[in-house]
């Protein structure tokens, strides 16, 4: 109880010390996935059923926009460092703003909507590195987490409401629905204007043109974020089926809005605690955490949907907010630029899931089995992390930034950059 005082004393002191541009983008990272999700979630309906697309086509297109939103996002890290991270959050957020007018345009026309996801998905790419970048700016060591885990709060509260907002409207009322999502994210656009510049803004950080995406990569945290992805993409892309067939869509709705309030609660109140913990345990508690919460979801009763999708979002809570500090920690470049490393190797543990957990639980499905789909995954938790201790041995020398010193942390300016860049 001490310490869960502690962890919320110190969760609001963190916060109280925000000013008008921070909390403007912790009220645009809610804003965002709001409008967002007002649309996206339903995109596999409504290009099939309003639109009259294939399953076959929706499904490449759906693929495609997934890899280009989360992998795109090295390439956002990499415009940040060269043009600034208000100009690239200006720049995506219009892009964003005309995917979304498109989608009206495919009311019309159908196929634009290709074209509207596609640049829907191509703007939350280049944002996201920037808008994180930007809110960690000049923040010190002990804060980070706390702000980086206030921004996935507002983030996954938006994603929780969203769908909840325009279920009623996206198949029978779709065109007001959608005008007002681009009115929303207008408006979030002109306000990303009136932000003030974040230090050095506007000027290529120093190297970066001789800089390729990939050079100074964490390479320990960004397998890291890869497996993670992986292996918590077996339980995005197939739970829906898996949980529809046992028990309900609203019964599935109920499991993913349990997932986004454990989010939007624990990680900020845990967020020093992660920062605390030494790599190798956060690792270790947050791949036994998938494998507990995939291998109960096996056992396809109600409860065990709900205690194996808590149990799944307490391991990546601590996965995805430490695999980041780490490489923030470990990385020489620009926050802008490990941000966007990290989203490209959530991207290709994505993508793998898809491709090859697809073809898995499709054996499951025809064999009548597919509570072994879920083992097999927890089996994978346990198995293959260990392999990372091969990239620990190879990447850590002692006394380096990418060493693992258990407890202890290095600063950001170890490298001889500037906090927050």
């Amino acid at each position: 109880m001490a310490e869960r005082s502690r962890g919320a004393g110190g969760l609001r002191a963190a916060l109280s010390t925000l000013d008008g541009p921070p909390r403007f983008l912790l009220l645009s990272s809610f804003l965002i996935p709001l409008g967002s999700f007002m649309v996206l979630p339903f995109m596999s309906v409504f290009l099939h059923e309003r639109l009259g697309m294939g399953l076959g086509t929706v499904g490449v297109v759906l693929a495609v926009a997934s890899l280009v939103q989360f992998s795109g996002g090295v390439l956002g890290g990499a415009l940040a460092d060269r043009i600034g991270l208000r100009r690239t959050m200006l720049w995506a957020l219009a892009v964003r703003t005309a995917g979304f007018g498109c989608f009206l345009a495919c009311l019309v026309w159908p196929p634009v909507a290709v074209v509207a996801l596609v640049l829907t998905c191509c703007g939350a790419a280049l944002y996201l590195p920037a808008n994180k970048a930007y809110l960690v700016h000049g923040v010190d060591e002990e804060r980070r987490p706390v702000f980086l885990s206030a921004g996935n709060a507002a983030l996954n509260a938006g994603m929780a409401l969203g769908p909840l907002v325009a279920g009623p409207f996206v198949l029978s009322s779709p065109g007001p629905l959608f005008l007002v999502v681009v009115v929303l994210f207008a408006v979030v656009t002109a306000g990303h204007a009136r932000l003030p510049a974040a230090g050095g803004d506007g000027a290529p950080a120093a190297g970066a043109a001789r800089q390729g995406l990939l050079s100074g990569v964490a390479a320990l945290p960004f397998a890291a974020n890869a497996l993670a992805f992986y292996l918590y993409f077996h339980f995005q892309h197939f739970l829906a089926v898996y949980a529809v067939r046992r028990a309900s869509a609203e019964f599935y709705s109920v499991v993913l809005l349990l997932c986004f309030v454990l989010v939007i609660v624990v990680q900020p109140l845990a967020s020093g605690l992660i920062r605390r913990m030494p790599y190798a345990l956060a690792l270790a508690a947050g791949f036994t955490g998938l494998a507990a919460g995939l291998a109960v979801l096996a056992i396809g009763t109600r409860p065990a949907l709900l205690a194996g999708g808590a149990l799944i979002t307490l391991g990546d809570i601590v996965l995805f907010l430490k695999n980041d500090l780490e490489a923030l920690r470990r990385s020489p470049r620009s926050d802008a630029v490990v941000f966007g490393q990290q989203r490209l190797a959530a991207g290709l543990g994505a993508c793998a899931a898809g491709v090859l957990g697809g073809q898995v639980y499709g054996l499951g499905e025809r064999s009548g089995h597919t509570g072994w789909f879920w083992l097999l995954a927890a089996a994978q938790c346990l198995l293959l992390p260990p392999l990372l201790l091969t990239l620990r041995g190879r990447t850590a020398a002692p006394g380096s930034a990418g060493d693992d010193t258990e407890g202890t942390t290095t600063p950001h300016d170890a490298h001889g950059r500037v906090p927050g860049r």
